[in-house]
C-alpha cells in the first residue's frame, strides 16, 4: 500500500471548494503538498492552514510562465514530484448560447477554455519530465453531469468539461508508459467558490451564492445518494488514481457521481 510521507503531491486551483479539500485530504495523510492558486487571499489562508511544510504558489494558469515557475517551486523545494492533480475551473452560469451576447461568445469561449481545458495541458507538458523520473500520475477533474450530459451547465463549460474525457485518453496514449493519466467526474462539491469568466460580467458570482436548500433539493431528485459531498470527500478517488499501486489504471475518467448516470427511466414520470 502507498505510503503518503514522501509522496509529492502539485495541486493546481487548490485554494477553495474540491482543491482545498484534496490539499487536506493529503496533507493529513502526510504527502508533501505543493498548490498553485489565483487568489492572493486564499493562497496566504492556505500558507496559514499548512504552515512551511507545504509549498503555496500564487498564479495565473492562463499563464505558461506561471506554471512554469510553479513546477521550479516543486522541484526546488522537495527534490521531485509524483502526482499533479489538476482542479482549477470556472463556471458559465448555467447561460444558454441564446442568452450570451454575440459580442460576449468570443471572450467566454477563450477564457473558459483556457482555464478547464488549456491550463492543464500547459502544465501536463510543463511536469511531464519530473513526472516520468518516479512513474508518476496525472489525475484532471472533469464532471459527472457536464462531461457527459447536456444541462451540466450551458454550452460553454459543458464543452470544456467534453474536452477533458479527450484530453485524459490521449495524454494517456502520449505519455504511456511512464506517466498515468486518469480523471475523476465529481457530481457537486459542498463549499465551492467557483466563479464565471470575466467575459461575461460573472467574475464575482460564486457557487457559493446559490440558496444551499434549494441546491440540495436538486441533489436529492438527480443522484440515488442525495448527498452534497465536501471537497474532502472525493479524496479517497484522486488518492486511487495518483497512488503508484494503481499499476493498472490509466485513460480513465471515474464517475464520482452518486448514482447520477444511473438515472430512473419509468419512475421519473411518476
Amino acid at each position: 500500500m502507498t505510503s503518503w510521507c514522501n509522496f509529492v503531491v502539485a495541486i493546481t486551483g487548490g485554494g477553495s471548494g474540491l482543491g482545498l479539500g484534496l490539499a487536506r485530504f493529503f496533507h493529513a495523510r502526510g504527502a508533501k503538498l505543493a498548490v498553485f492558486e489565483l487568489s492572493a487571499a486564499k493562497a496566504e489562508a492556505l500558507r496559514e492552514l499548512f504552515g512551511e511544510d507545504a509549498l503555496v504558489f500564487q498564479g495565473d494558469v492562463r499563464r505558461s510562465e506561471d506554471i512554469s515557475r510553479f513546477h521550479a517551486a516543486v522541484i526546488t523545494k522537495f527534490g521531485g514530484v509524483d502526482c499533479l492533480i489538476g482542479v482549477q475551473g470556472i463556471f458559465d452560469g448555467n447561460r444558454h448560447l441564446n442568452a450570451i451576447p454575440l459580442d460576449q461568445v468570443s471572450g467566454a469561449f477563450d477564457e473558459i477554455m483556457h482555464v478547464n481545458v488549456l491550463g492543464y495541458i500547459v502544465a501536463a507538458k510543463l511536469f511531464y519530465e519530473s513526472l516520468a523520473k518516479r512513474n508518476g500520475a496525472i489525475v484532471l477533474t472533469a464532471s459527472s453531469p457536464a462531461s457527459y450530459h447536456a444541462d451540466g451547465g450551458g454550452l460553454l463549460y459543458t464543452a470544456s468539461k467534453h474536452a477533458i474525457l479527450g484530453l485524459v485518453r490521449q495524454l494517456a496514449f502520449e505519455f504511456a508508459p511512464a506517466v498515468r493519466v486518469n480523471g475523476v467526474a465529481p457530481c457537486g462539491v459542498g463549499e465551492s467558490d467557483m466563479r464565471g469568466p470575466r467575459a461575461m460580467g460573472l467574475e464575482h458570482e460564486s457557487q457559493n451564492d446559490i440558496p444551499k436548500e434549494g441546491f440540495m433539493d436538486l441533489v436529492r431528485k438527480m443522484t440515488l445518494l442525495g448527498i452534497l459531498p465536501s471537497g474532502d470527500d472525493y479524496g479517497p478517488i484522486y488518492a486511487l488514481l495518483a497512488s503508484p499501486d494503481s499499476k493498472t489504471m490509466t485513460g480513465t475518467v471515474v464517475a464520482a457521481d452518486q448514482g447520477l448516470m444511473n438515472r430512473t427511466v419509468i419512475s421519473a414520470g411518476q
